[in-house]
């Protein structure tokens, strides 16, 4: 059975020999050897080699006479093939030899059309590339004449169209590095030049001005009967016009139109007519700088940088010469300045595309107008010349049209100056009543100011106005300025009622600021004595009550009655009412200040020892004192009654405090009763004096109050009477009402300190051991009551 089955094994192995691939029968004949028939393998493939080998030879005898055949007929085809052979290489020679002509013409063919190709071609980017050449040249020749704007459009032309389409070349990449470089140097150039034409208009500004209201006078002095041209276009090219001229430059512009300065020259000898202000300025380089920074894409930056520079500008032309009040040729030539400034903006305004707006003018404007009326206000007030004044209002007046022509607005016209003779006429009054011998003096006097006084009047000659000359000297310069104002006003094409308001408030600035501030000058300044004073007082007193005839002198001139609605009121009364109470706390504060030189001339023997028998006599520095106040109150008869009895009262009031002090003064640290008793006789000569009723008007003992204070507190210590201080401390009765009880403390415990330190052998007399133990006592009980009373 196993032999049978390796019989099959091994000739299943024999046809896979036969049918497989001999690179994969390795794997087969390794079966083979690992069994252990390989042996009969062997020999069962002989048999098969030998069967196949019978195989082969018994095909190839059946083959042989077919083999033989065949190489016969190759054997003749040989013969054949070698005679085709020769006619080819024949044929091939007799057409080598023939083709040599043809292929030197072909050759030559080929030559041709290389050639014809290499012409296209170049003939191709000639084409691309001579456009490029002759626009660049055309660039050299347009910087070379300084046509910017145009030879940066060609620049862009150059850069976006021609370069692209003439290809790589050295010199375009040349051209294409430089392009950048041009543009800079034309931003540059046209900045540079923008730059001398703000410079130069800036020069030139009060020229400019100076045209343009000489245009404005020749427009007022018009025939009504001819058309008048709109004042915003005397002088002025059309917008059209200028326009044109705009476009005209940005294709190009002529060399005769690039100057740097900005300013034409225009022979005005020769002109029938006043040139226009705009027609001095050249204003291309602003033109050119716009268009250029427009295609750069740098429009706002050069639009920041204008109105920058406008700007600073205007704050410069704004700025008046320290001199200008001087003389009317300087008012004349600030505002040329400004009318040339806004000139120019005027213009760019309306002939540029945003370059400056409505709103920007605006602004710039009203910064001028408040610093021109500031401007005004301070120089004017300098002017003490009233045709000068007058020639001024003229100029504003001319100055307002022009500007009003050109679109800037003016409300009003500024007020008249006021006159500062105030001062000299202050610093020239000899502070006294101005005596009148006769009735004519008196007559001259009432008719410069509206003296009533029927009293006076009945008076007999000679006699004395209770007012110095300072009265009617400033109300005449009064009524002169209010003369002054209602000239002023003429040719300001206002009504009455425009022109009364405009005059009751100039009026009301020469009151309340010019002539207010020369009186509070007057009263503050030093070496003014009481009397002086005094005089001020009954000076601002009468100039108070002649306000109402001012009113009624301005109603009367401009026929506006004064009781009209919303009329402005004089402010008049409490200018002088302000004077008058600044002189009456000089008084004051010039009283005490006389009375602190009395006071320092007091010399107190603080341990002076107890007086014996008679009575002790006032100090000498007092007695000065009260003699002084004595003299000082006989010139307050004429002061208003409330005022000299404020004076009094303030002065004792000022001569007891001072006292007090110097009783309670910290560095005094002992005090006698010999001190107190001479300080007590001291307080009764200032008594004796408020009694005598100095000034006119106190009710009853109403000046003594003013030593209430002292009095009790001295009476309490000289009469030792402590037990009725702290019984009827606190009631409404109490005898010593005004005696505080910490001042007490202090008084009394310098008093201790006298009586520690005086008495070396007071521990050995009884009296004054006595004495002692009753200071401390009352002390304690001093200290109980303060506590008390502060719980």
């Amino acid at each position: 059975m196993a032999s049978v089955e390796t019989a099959a094994e091994h000739e299943r192995i024999l046809r896979e020999i036969e049918s497989t691939d001999t690179n994969c029968i390795g794997p087969t004949l390794r079966s083979v050897y690992d069994g252990q028939e390989h042996g009969l393998f062997m020999e069962k493939l002989d048999a098969r080699i030998r069967n196949h080998d019978r195989e082969i030879e018994k095909m190839c005898n059946h083959h042989f006479q077919g083999f033989v055949d065949s190489i016969t007929e190759l054997l003749k085809v040989r013969g054949e093939a070698q005679k085709l052979k020769n006619q080819v290489t024949e044929t091939n020679r007799r057409l080598q030899d023939d083709g040599k002509d043809l292929m030197s013409s072909m050759e030559e063919l080929k030559q041709c059309r290389v050639q014809q190709r290499n012409i296209a071609t170049t003939i191709d980017k000639l084409t691309h590339c001579l456009p490029v050449l002759e626009m660049y040249s055309r660039l050299q020749e347009q910087m070379k004449a300084k046509r910017y704007y145009p030879a940066l459009c060609t620049l862009e032309q150059l850069e976006q169209t021609c370069l692209p389409r003439a290809g790589q070349y050295r010199f375009c990449s040349i051209m294409a590095e430089n392009i950048p470089k041009l543009r800079i140097q034309i931003r540059d150039t046209a900045m540079a030049q923008l730059r001398d034409f703000l410079e130069s208009i800036r020069k030139h500004s009060d020229k400019i001005g100076e045209t343009a209201i000489r245009q404005a006078q020749l427009q007022r002095s018009l025939d009504s009967s001819v058309s008048p041209q709109p004042r915003a276009l005397i002088g002025r090219r059309s917008r059209r016009e200028a326009a044109a001229g705009t476009e005209s430059d940005g294709q190009g512009g002529s060399p005769s139109s690039e100057q740097d300065s900005g300013i034409l020259d225009v022979d005005e000898e020769e002109e029938e007519e006043v040139p226009g202000a705009q027609d001095l300025v050249d204003f291309s380089p602003v033109y050119r700088c716009l268009h250029i920074y427009t295609v750069l894409g740098l429009r706002d930056v050069f639009e920041n940088y204008y109105r920058k520079q406008r700007r600073k500008q205007a704050r410069l032309v704004l700025q008046p010469h320290s001199n200008m009040h001087e003389t009317l040729e300087g008012y004349r030539r600030y505002f040329n300045q400004i009318v040339g400034f806004f000139v120019v903006e005027d213009h760019v305004l309306h002939t540029t595309q945003g370059l400056v707006n409505r709103a920007y003018v605006e602004e710039l404007w009203e910064l001028a107008l408040s610093k021109i009326i500031a401007a005004l206000r301070t120089h004017s007030s300098y002017c003490d010349d009233p045709d000068l004044v007058l020639d001024l209002k003229n100029l504003i007046v001319l100055f307002a049209d022009t500007l009003q022509g050109y679109g800037f607005p003016i409300n009003q016209p500024e007020p008249p100056p006021e006159p500062p003779q105030n001062q000299q006429v202050l610093d020239q009054d000899n502070y006294s009543p101005i005596p009148v011998s006769t009735e004519d003096e008196f007559r001259h006097y009432t008719s410069q100011f509206p003296l009533q006084d029927p009293e006076l009047e009945k008076l007999p000659f000679p006699k004395k106005l209770p007012f110095s000359e300072f009265v009617p000297k400033v109300y005449c310069q009064l009524k002169e300025f209010i003369y002054a104002c209602l000239k002023y006003s003429e040719d300001l094409h206002l009504s009455s009622t425009e022109v009364d308001d405009m005059i009751r408030k100039s009026t009301n600035l020469l009151l309340t600021r010019t002539l207010s501030h020369c009186l509070q000058y007057g009263i503050k300044k030093k070496n003014v004595g009481l009397a002086e004073l005094v005089q001020v007082i009954i000076n601002t007193t009468h100039l108070e009550q002649s306000c109402h005839f001012l009113e009624e002198f301005i109603s009367n001139i401009t026929n506006i009655p004064p009781d009209t609605v919303n009329a402005t009121k004089l402010y008049g009364t409490s200018t002088f009412k302000d004077a008058r109470h600044a002189a009456e706390a000089e008084i004051y504060t010039s009283l005490n200040a006389k009375i602190d030189q009395f006071l320092q001339l007091a010399d107190y023997d603080w341990m002076a020892a107890v007086q014996g028998g008679g009575a002790l006599t006032a100090s000498d520095y007092l007695i000065d004192l009260i003699a002084f106040l004595k003299s000082t109150f006989s010139v307050f008869t004429n002061l208003p009654g409330k005022v000299a009895q404020t004076a009094c009262m303030s002065a004792c009031k000022h001569i007891s405090t001072s006292l007090m002090q110097l009783l309670l003064d910290p560095e005094l640290r002992q005090i006698s009763m010999g001190a107190l008793q001479q300080l007590n006789a001291d307080v009764q000569e200032c008594e004796g004096f408020a009694r005598a009723g100095p000034v006119a008007g106190f009710q009853g003992d109403t000046l003594l109050l003013a030593f209430s204070d002292l009095r009790q507190l001295l009476d309490l210590f000289t009469q030792w009477d402590w037990s009725t201080y702290l019984a009827d401390y606190g009631k409404p009765t109490c005898k010593y009402l005004r005696v505080n009880p910490h001042t007490a403390l202090a008084l009394l415990e310098k008093m201790r300190e006298t009586s520690r330190k005086n008495n070396v052998f007071a521990q050995f007399r009884k009296t004054d051991r006595d004495r002692q133990k009753l200071i401390d006592t009352v002390i304690k009980q001093l200290r109980n009551l303060i506590t008390q009373h502060h719980a």
